[in-house]
């Protein structure tokens, strides 16, 4: 319990829980043995996922090596690509049979995303095209020495390759196979390519088949890809070459391996200069972007080769049409990395994309900072038709976008790094411990950005704060048809997708850390669970384990509330009067709690001689029942008394917290 006071003597300060007569029981839906009932957790403990919300001493997951080569036609927009997947089985499980996810697929038209109830803007894409998803050209697996044709079946968006023989524990496979696709055009909305006056601008993400990934919790991961749920990975490294036509910048995740290749003397000397400097250094300016002579060589095509380490996926852009800048990125211990940003003469200014990579890089900064340090040696910005979407290393954000929008999304995009990039968590199934998590951290980076030069952000992914957040939710908690946060991300309607995916995950976050644990308590706990679950596939509970057991509090209650349940909250004061009608025995004061969610609720006095006091009344107080009773031992006349004086909680009726004295 924690209180000040100025100059006001308090003699003693009493609770105690009272059943006050004259509460209208038909008023109060609060029930403390709902909201406090034991058995929150449905399952103890395992040698593979702590009690505590670690991983167990035997945690496994499998991993997926990728070495990609891909090549794009220009003129059909024909991506053709070969691809070997070294997958290794570290479950203890026998495996018969292989998933792999064919996101391409989603464009076809007889995909499942076409039909299903909420992608009436997925229905208006496909009016303006389709493709036919992967051709496979050949599908071959080596196993142990031998290579053979594979058995495959192709249902939607996933392929299930039978093996002939079960892949056993430990061991590992070789998938091989050759493909072809048609890139989607703008209708594309993760990939896609779209035209500039100096050329086309190809945007290219979930450009591979990809191994599903096989866990503890749900063995293979299945569900198909319909457009709101984003992805789930299995982690390794990526070896991968992209050919396209002499000219044409790529920008990829990962690091670049042979610059000399296809870079000029001078690209060579700017990046390196870039990689010294903490501001922007032009690696392409608009002049370049039009002269073909600043490329080495007379090949027709080059091959831009990357790798990227303990990741779970890259994706690149490829254009004629980029300019390039860079910048160092200062991460803790001395750590360094680079931010760079393509974008087209259209996107250029100092109001637009010419601050792009200052977005990027001190965005990366502050999240290293505060949480976990950045883990690739590149981070890039690429300005395209997708407006918004994360892959490792590499972001793809609004062409158009300018100024705070443009920081918003930078912020965002590159945050995704950190979830689920790093902390590899299910997407599909748990949206809100991607975007919501994400979402609370950039938060506080846009507090931070140049003295909060557009600050604040609170209201969900882009816009900024137009209000208290704690009012802008209510009209959620409000609504009875509103489903929960544990839904999965393709069962939300677009009129719920952000509130609950984005905002109302950040900002119950942002109340946990500063009214309910303290920031402290609460920083501590969540950089364990990033540390702890960092390139690993946590679940839900691992989170709100961690997150109990390092702050020392059982939040079951809160998870309960605010994630499991879409509840509404009311506390009020029922009334308040003078011992003995007089002020200096002190005031008696009856606080009700009116709805199902409780939260800890501060008290706010102000004395008739200006003096004030400020009483922190802990969750505990609605333990026992929803009615409480209050003496303050006081000798001084009282104005007012006001629950939650700055309007921090999500309070339903704020006319109720008012109690002004005769």
């Amino acid at each position: 319990m924690n209180y000040r006071y100025s100059g006001l003597l308090i003699v003693f300060l009493f609770f105690n829980l009272f059943t006050w007569s004259q509460v209208n029981i038909a008023e109060v839906n609060y029930d403390p043995h709902e909201l406090f009932s034991q058995k929150f957790y449905t399952k103890n403990g395992n040698e593979f996922r702590s009690a505590d919300g670690s991983p167990g001493p035997k945690y496994w997951q499998n991993r997926a090596d990728y070495t990609l080569n891909t090549t794009i036609d220009t003129v059909t927009n024909i991506l053709d690509g070969s691809e070997t997947i070294h997958y290794t089985n570290n479950s203890p499980d026998q495996l018969p049979s292989l998933w792999l996810e064919l996101a391409q697929n989603t464009y076809r038209e007889d995909a499942r995303s076409n039909f299903y109830t909420s992608s009436l803007r997925r229905l208006k894409w496909t009016t303006t095209g389709n493709t036919d998803g992967y051709i496979f050209d050949s599908i071959t697996i080596t196993f142990k020495g031998k290579t053979t044709k594979a058995d495959y079946i192709i249902n939607d968006t996933r392929m299930q390759l039978r093996l002939p023989v079960p892949l056993s524990s430990h061991e590992k496979i070789n998938i091989r196979i050759k493909y072809h696709y048609t890139i989607p055009g703008t209708f594309g909305g993760r990939t896609d390519y779209y035209s500039t006056r100096n050329g086309k601008v190809y945007e290219i993400a979930q450009w591979y088949p990809r191994m599903s990934v096989y866990d503890d919790l749900h063995g293979w991961n299945t569900l198909p890809f319909l457009g709101s749920g984003e992805f789930y990975c299995e982690y390794g490294d990526f070896d991968y070459t992209v050919t396209v036509p002499a000219g044409m910048i790529v920008a990829g995740s990962g690091e670049l391996q042979n610059e000399k290749e296809v870079l000029s003397t001078k690209q060579i000397a700017r990046l390196d200069a870039a990689r010294k400097s903490d501001k922007t250094v032009v690696i392409r300016t608009e002049e370049e972007v039009s002269n073909e002579t600043a490329y080495p060589g007379t090949k027709k095509t080059v091959s831009w080769h990357f790798k990227m380490f303990n990741t779970r996926d890259v994706a690149f852009g490829a254009s004629k049409a980029y300019m390039w800048d860079a910048a160092r990125v200062n991460l803790p211990a001395g750590k360094k990395s680079l931010a760079m940003s393509v974008y087209p003469v259209e996107s250029a200014g100092e109001n637009a994309w010419g601050r792009a990579t200052e977005y990027l890089k001190k965005s990366i900064e502050y999240f290293s900072e505060k949480w976990f340090v950045y883990p690739y040696p590149v981070a890039v910005n690429e300005a395209g038709q997708a407006g918004g979407m994360e892959y490792p290393g590499i972001v793809f954000d609004g062409w158009r976008s300018k100024a705070g929008e443009l920081y918003w999304v930078t912020a965002h995009e590159i945050g995704h790094n950190w979830f689920p990039m790093v902390v590899g968590s299910n997407e599909r199934r748990y949206p809100w411990m991607d975007e919501g998590l994400n979402t609370f951290i950039d938060v506080y980076a846009a507090d931070e950005f140049n003295h909060g030069e557009y600050a604040p952000k609170r209201d969900g992914e882009y816009a900024p704060g137009k209000g208290n957040p704690a009012d802008e939710i209510i009209p959620l908690l409000k609504d009875a048809a509103a489903p929960n946060m544990m839904a999965r991300a393709d069962m939300l309607t677009e009129k719920y997708r952000h509130p609950l995916v984005y905002f109302k995950p950040a900002f119950g976050l942002v109340m946990l850390r500063e009214e309910i644990l303290g920031k402290d308590r609460f920083d501590y706990a969540f950089k364990k669970y990033i540390e702890r679950w960092a390139y690993k596939h946590p679940s839900p509970d691992d989170f709100f384990r961690t997150m109990e057991n390092e702050s020392g509090e059982d939040f079951s209650w809160f998870w309960k509330e605010w994630f499991y349940n879409n509840w509404q909250f009311d506390v009020a004061i029922r009334s308040a009067s003078y011992t003995d009608n007089d002020a200096k025995n002190g005031v008696d004061i009856t606080l009700v709690n009116l709805q199902k969610m409780a939260l800890p609720v501060r008290l706010h006095v102000v004395f008739k001689n200006g003096e004030d006091m400020n009483l922190s009344l802990p969750v505990e107080t609605w333990l026992q029942g929803s009615t409480h009773y209050l003496h303050l031992t006081t000798t001084q006349a009282i104005r007012s008394i006001t629950l939650d004086p700055d309007n921090k909680l999500p309070d339903s009726n704020r006319q109720n917290n008012i109690w002004e004295m005769n």
